[in-house]
């Protein structure tokens, strides 16, 4: 049973008052004499900021007010039957297969889909609950994108709520961070920082914790630790240069890079083959966008490629080589060098292209093969990955996060270690 705060314009536009709200529940406790009754309040009465027409005075051993912060699916889901005045949660039961029993006149009575004790003579057609959405979620409203400030679809509109209602359950409690070094602190602010300013600590505290996942430790590890990392669009420029990132990564299980232990994305990657139709669209649309606006980790553009050798063309992308993928990833090849060797051996008629890691090329990073010319065909410095990816046939990697946007782009990928994607 649905309470609703007093004053409600939808309680007064059906004529209800508090009289109303003390005959749902009398007929609720008759249709169902041996069903326990559950009172719903309102978020806002929960709040303290509106009073509801009912209290814990009319609690009884089967009457129970219900005032935390639940799913309205999760009632729907358990109730044998639903009871309200004019709440919109009477249309969201409508949508989960109930019949509500309606004692006010909300725009969802008189359809057909209700137990209406309050009849509309004028509304006489019977309607299906798809045609009812349809005219009050699709028809009806105007939907509007705050982030590119224009109109918008419904589905859009939906994607934004589902994005914004995750973050506010993931942050609104606060986070601990711990492992963050002073130039990456602003960033995790303005991502985590919305609803609680994120604590840079050394202490486990009550609030949730964050860790960086190359800094956690055995103690954060026993509490539980969500451990953060650059996400596969980072930004257009280096990490390695302070570039501020534009994605994370949040893991609460491992961490991507990690092959020795389970981590989030490789339950996700489990569970992908019973994604439902609409998600799977989802990824395809994103798939193509991905590919046809040319984007990378690092999306640096690069120099003209020079012309390339005509054969089968494998492309080498070079790694970080003290970065924790090739110290967790890679098995015995776990150089540079090692990897040109093992690809020529391999590939001894094919045209090897060798791109080193920009961190490595900016001087940044461990990894430089100054005689990367004797073991490759090409050395393409400062070249755009997308560009090659689009002029070779196969690419050999480690664990590059390339061999991923290779295998997007529809390319045979052959991994010496066990990046996230292989396997």
């Amino acid at each position: 049973m649905i309470d609703q705060t007093r004053g409600d314009a939808s309680v007064k536009a059906s004529g209800a008052d508090l009289n109303t709200f003390r005959e749902m529940l009398f007929y609720a406790q008759t249709d169902h004499p041996s069903a326990k009754i559950i009172i719903k309040t309102h978020p806002e009465t929960a709040a303290g900021h509106r009073g509801g027409y009912f209290t814990q005075a009319d609690c009884t051993d089967r009457i129970t007010l219900h005032d935390t912060s639940i799913s309205p699916y999760a009632l729907f889901e358990g109730a044998i039957a639903v009871y309200t005045v004019s709440s919109q949660m009477g249309f969201e039961a409508i949508l989960s297969g109930h019949k509500p029993v309606v004692f006010g006149q909300p725009f969802y009575m008189g359809w057909g889909l209700t137990d209406d004790r309050k009849p509309l003579d004028r509304r006489q057609r019977k309607l299906t609950r798809n045609q009812l959405f349809a005219a009050a979620m699709l028809l009806y409203p105007k939907w509007y994108d705050p982030f590119h400030d224009r109109l918008c679809s419904f589905e859009q509109a939906a994607a934004t709520l589902t994005a914004a209602a995750r973050a506010w359950r993931d942050d609104h409690a606060g986070w601990d961070a711990h492992g963050m070094r002073l130039w990456k602190r602003k960033p995790l602010q303005t991502f985590f920082g919305r609803y609680a300013p994120v604590k840079f600590t050394d202490q486990i505290g009550p609030r949730r914790q964050m860790v960086w996942a190359g800094k956690t430790t055995p103690a954060l590890e026993a509490h539980g630790v969500a451990r953060i990392e650059d996400g596969f669009l980072r930004s257009r420029g280096l990490g390695a240069d302070l570039i501020a990132p534009l994605s994370l990564v949040v893991d609460d299980l491992g961490i991507y890079y990690d092959p020795t232990r389970p981590s989030r994305l490789e339950a996700l990657i489990e569970a992908s083959p019973t994604l439902p139709d609409h998600a799977r669209r989802r990824a395809e649309a994103l798939t193509a966008t991905l590919i046809s606006e040319r984007l990378t980790k690092y999306n640096l553009g690069g120099a003209v490629l020079p012309d390339l050798p005509e054969g089968r063309r494998i492309l080498v992308p070079g790694q970080v080589e003290d970065d924790a993928s090739i110290r967790l990833g890679a098995t015995e090849i776990n150089t540079n060098r090692g990897l040109l060797e093992a690809a020529r051996k391999a590939n001894p008629a094919a045209v090897i292209i060798y791109k080193p890691h920009p961190d490595v090329e900016a001087g940044l990073r461990k990894g430089a093969v100054p005689d990367a010319d004797t073991l490759a065909d090409v050395v393409a410095t400062k070249a755009d990955p997308v560009a090659l990816l689009d002029q070779v046939d196969e690419v050999w990697t480690m664990t590059s996060l390339l061999g991923f946007e290779a295998l997007l782009r529809g390319k045979k990928v052959t991994c010496l270690g066990t990046p996230f994607y292989a396997g």
